[in-house]
């Protein structure tokens, strides 16, 4: 009896002191979490281009703390912020400097995403090099591909082929370029949906590159992306007579392809020949179907192909339920909807922004403000920050629904996070703000945009322009003109076929 009374008083103390080490792990996690948004805060606080960041840096990051995990999640946080690519370049060659820091491929592939979103390709070549010299390890086809596609989406069809050319001469050249890299140069064009360009470039090079079937279901990725469901299947076919095996890869692209069209018969038609083929579907492709019943309408359908992922040894995962929620919120049932997000936390299944977005879409219509701020207010309870496109899309909603409180609200959210909202969450915002005479915030808001080192539209400047003047507040418009005249100065010039936004001051 004494021995069962000691093993039971061993077990209860080991099961307090994992208690205790999981709040003690929990605890620790919390503190970086919030160091980590220090720094963020620091570097897109900091007023530029008046001042050097790099002493900031120095003065308040601490060298100790630029662990290669540290350094990724900072970056990470940079990017989903909408960094200026000169501050987060400013940052990453900071660590660099320290002979401590053990750079990742993850922290250099950051910093070049950042740069090239921002068209600051000349820096993004310079950190290539860079790389080259210090770390070549961290030079991966990722990489290749981050810049590649962003060249491919500002720059023309020669200028990403000469691109390519200078990779395989000279950034990446101890390596032998085959078919991997050929294959991403292809999604560079696919990924902008340019299968024209596409086109040309596997029947200009797939004799020096030969082609397996990832390189042919790039091509098929790239026409379903397109919306040409003619056009997947005319080159399932050519793939077909080419000697090449389809996969599950292959299938699925397909599917998703009638499934977007709303061709929920036909997707499932294929569906069932992928299993007689015996390509085991992966959740990925029942996720597909579940969203492609969505769209026809088919809600039974939709439940019986969740309810069927367990029966196929596969666990549903965030993506998989927002293919649930996204059929019921077209369906209408926003209640059952609202019972799914609640189900999903109970499953410690995270909400990420499509299940945001997709249940205020469904609020939207069903009970207008008031169902959208409540979720609101939620959302900011958890600490979420939701994307460029909810962003965009709430402040929209807010500010037409007379509620730009809560617009102004979202901003000053995000920048006390650390963010740098989109230039179009901006314009909608200052709109709102200026047309009920609440200019001096909307004056705030340019203000931080440019002082994060990101260009104000020229509809957002003459909107200010001419109500300041009427104002009589001239110094603030001369303020802003300053200002906009300096950051002119270090961004890229303008994507040739869009609008100046860079106008002459």
């Amino acid at each position: 009896m004494m021995l069962l009374t000691s093993r039971s008083y061993k077990f209860n103390q080991l099961i307090r002191i994992n208690k205790n080490l999981k709040i003690v792990q929990l605890h620790l996690s919390m503190e970086k979490d919030t160091e980590i948004e220090r720094i963020v805060r620091i570097i897109n606080d900091h007023p530029f281009p008046d001042k050097p960041l790099s002493p900031i840096l120095h003065s308040r990051i601490p060298q100790a703390a630029l662990s290669t995990p540290f350094v990724e999640k900072v970056l990470g946080k940079l990017f989903a912020a909408h960094s200026n690519g000169l501050k987060a370049y400013e940052f990453f060659k900071y660590c660099l400097h320290n002979q401590q820091y053990n750079p990742s491929s993850d922290a250099f592939e950051k910093t070049l995403h950042i740069l090239t979103r921002m068209r600051y390709f000349d820096k993004a070549w310079e950190l290539m090099e860079r790389i080259k010299q210090a770390h070549p390890s961290l030079l991966t086809l990722k990489s290749m591909s981050i810049m590649l596609s962003r060249i491919a989406k500002f720059q023309s069809y020669e200028e990403t082929l000469a691109a390519f050319e200078k990779m395989q001469m000279d950034i990446f050249s101890g390596n032998k370029f085959w078919t991997n890299e050929f294959n991403v140069l292809l999604r560079a064009f696919c990924t902008q949906r340019q299968m024209k360009e596409a086109r040309a470039v596997f029947n200009k090079m797939h004799s020096q590159f030969p082609p397996n079937t990832k390189t042919m279901n790039i091509l098929l990725l790239g026409f379903k992306e397109s919306g040409d469901v003619t056009a997947v299947e005319l080159f399932y076919h050519e793939m077909i007579r080419r000697g090449f095996k389809p996969n599950s890869v292959t299938y699925s692209i397909r599917i998703d392809a009638y499934c977007k069209k709303g061709h929920f018969g036909d997707a499932l038609r294929l569906f069932e020949a992928m299993e007689s083929a015996n390509c085991a579907p992966s959740l990925e492709t029942i996720t597909t179907l579940i969203h492609g019943a969505g769209v026809a309408r088919n809600i039974t359908k939709a439940k019986q192909l969740f309810e069927d992922i367990p029966k196929r040894s596969l666990q549903p995962d965030t993506a998989a339920y927002n293919a649930l929620l996204s059929s019921l919120i077209r369906s209408k049932d926003v209640i059952s909807a609202t019972a799914l997000m609640d189900e999903m936390e109970k499953r410690n299944i995270e909400h990420d922004n499509v299940t945001y977005h997709t249940m205020f879409l469904g609020l939207m219509r069903s009970e207008g403000i008031g169902g959208v701020s409540t979720l609101y207010v939620k959302m900011v309870e958890k600490k979420f920050v939701p994307k460029t496109r909810t962003i965009v899309m709430l402040i929209k909603f807010f500010c037409e629904n007379c509620r730009v409180d809560l617009g102004l609200d979202l901003w000053n959210y995000l920048m006390k996070k650390g963010h740098c909202p989109h230039s179009h969450a901006l314009d909608l915002l200052v709109t709102g703000l200026c047309a009920r005479g609440r200019v001096e915030e909307a004056f705030v808001c340019c203000k931080q945009m440019l002082e994060r080192g990101r260009t104000v539209s020229l509809i957002v400047f003459k909107m200010l322009e001419r109500v300041l003047v009427q104002m009589g507040e001239v110094d603030k418009l001369e303020e802003l003109r300053c200002m906009i005249k300096k950051l002119k100065l270090l961004l890229p010039p303008p994507k040739q076929d869009t609008i100046n936004l860079s106008f002459t001051l």
